[in-house]
């Protein structure tokens, strides 16, 4: 077990490169399943989850090879359309997987899906979805048995939610079901165009990715190609608060503008400067952040759920009261009490509106990491807080970021890794 140790109270300051996308990453790495050929996946961030997802495709009989920041995946023997429940229980996204073995080998075994507990992550959409291409499924003592036997064949899908999940298992079910499959009320996150790009890249006949109307029409094989994953917006905007929280101005590299128009508007009301040049995008924070009156989590492109903590880490010592409203998960507020042994002032309402009532300062506390993004949220306002925060269960915190803690020493704070 380990633990991060934070000195809070310095302003960022410096420049930092932004890692490859965490969510891009995974269903992009099960997508190379579907691949007779070999993937090479550049700009691939070093995390707990992606190692979770290069066991699965090992255990299904992929060759899998690291070097650096490039992960290449030869899927030309794999056979293994079976994922043991142990490995399917690292990460929410396994689920992914479903759809790329269906595509190859027309069946797959798998359970649901482990991870972060912020939520019911329902799989009902998957699965409907899936029958509706063809897909008999059954479960069998907490194992879903998949199987097309009759091939898929393309159809009509409408999503009663913008489920990114979802939309990216009916795209990689459909790559290989006979004639077209349109999805409406398609997620539009950038990890979905991503996922679209690496796979058109390989053969596959994709359009309107990104937009709410998805059409994929069936080809018989993928070929393997070469691929570089978006960069991290959620990291980014991780970044952003640590800088706000601190009074800092730092400069991340390789941040797309696009990707982020959700999150900037909130950084600008709280008083923060933006500017862009190239792929740089610098950030400078006032002496004292301002309030946000009323902040809501929607699918993209509204207010992403990942950057909800975050967000409310800084906002924390806001001048004013700001309200966050949680509409995608309902138990996303598990970094709330940790927050609030640290000084802060928020109370929660009816399970999802956080009234957040800014406070001077926070001091330093001994907290614990419930979730990836929570985790975070309490390493941004360790930053900002006086004295020392010792945060535990970082394992979380290792699922999405990179050596968080060489992220923020780089940029000038007190921080480092210690074994519990």
């Amino acid at each position: 077990m380990e633990k991060l140790v934070i000195d809070g109270g310095i302003p960022l300051c410096g420049k930092i490169d932004l890692q490859g996308s965490k969510n891009s990453a995974l269903p992009v790495l099960a997508a190379t399943a579907a691949v007779d050929g070999i993937s090479v996946i550049h700009n691939c961030p070093d995390l707990s989850d992606v190692a979770a997802a290069v066991k699965i495709l090992e255990h299904i009989g992929c060759k899998v090879k690291r070097e650096g920041h490039t992960v290449i995946v030869d899927a030309r023997n794999a056979c293994g359309f079976e994922i043991p429940e142990t490995q399917m229980r690292e990460m929410r996204s396994s689920i992914v997987f479903l759809g790329a073995l269906l595509s190859r080998f027309g069946k797959a075994s798998v359970t649901p899906p482990g991870g972060c507990e912020i939520g019911l992550r329902p799989i009902d959409l998957h699965l409907s979805s899936l029958r509706s291409l063809g897909v008999s499924v059954c479960e069998n003592g907490g194992i879903l048995e998949c199987r097309a036997e009759n091939g898929m064949k393309g159809c009509h899908i409408s999503l009663a939610f913008p489920s990114v999940g979802a939309t990216e298992n009916i795209i990689l079910s459909a790559l290989s079901a006979q004639g077209e499959t349109v999805i409406t009320n398609a997620a539009r996150e950038p990890e979905i165009i991503d996922l679209a790009d690496f796979l058109c890249s390989c053969g596959a006949k994709i359009s309107g990715a990104g937009q709410s109307t998805v059409r994929i029409s069936g080809v018989k094989g993928l070929t393997g190609t070469e691929h570089r994953i978006i960069p991290d917006r959620i990291v980014a905007s991780t970044f952003m608060a640590a800088a706000a929280a601190t009074g800092g101005k730092i400069t991340v590299n390789g941040a797309v503008r696009e990707h982020l128009s959700p999150i900037i508007p909130v950084f600008e009301t709280v008083g923060c400067r933006t500017e862009f040049s190239g792929n740089e995008m610098r950030i400078s924070a006032p002496r004292k952040l301002t309030r946000v009156k009323s902040l809501r989590t929607m699918p993209y492109p509204g207010f992403p759920t990942d950057s909800q903590a975050i967000i409310m880490a800084m906002l924390v010592t806001a001048k004013g009261t700001s309200v966050v409203t949680e509409k995608i998960f309902e138990n996303r507020f598990r970094h709330v009490p940790e927050l609030i042994k640290m000084g802060a002032d928020i109370r929660v309402e009816d399970g999802c509106v956080a009234v957040i009532d800014g406070v001077e300062r926070l001091h330093g506390a001994k907290v614990s990491a419930g979730d990836l993004r929570g985790g975070c949220a309490l390493a941004v306002a360790a930053l900002g807080a006086a004295g020392r925060t010792e945060i535990d269960r970082i394992y979380h915190i290792d699922r999405g970021c990179e050596a968080i803690e060489k992220s923020f020493s780089q940029l000038g704070a007190r921080i480092k890794r210690e074994r519990i």
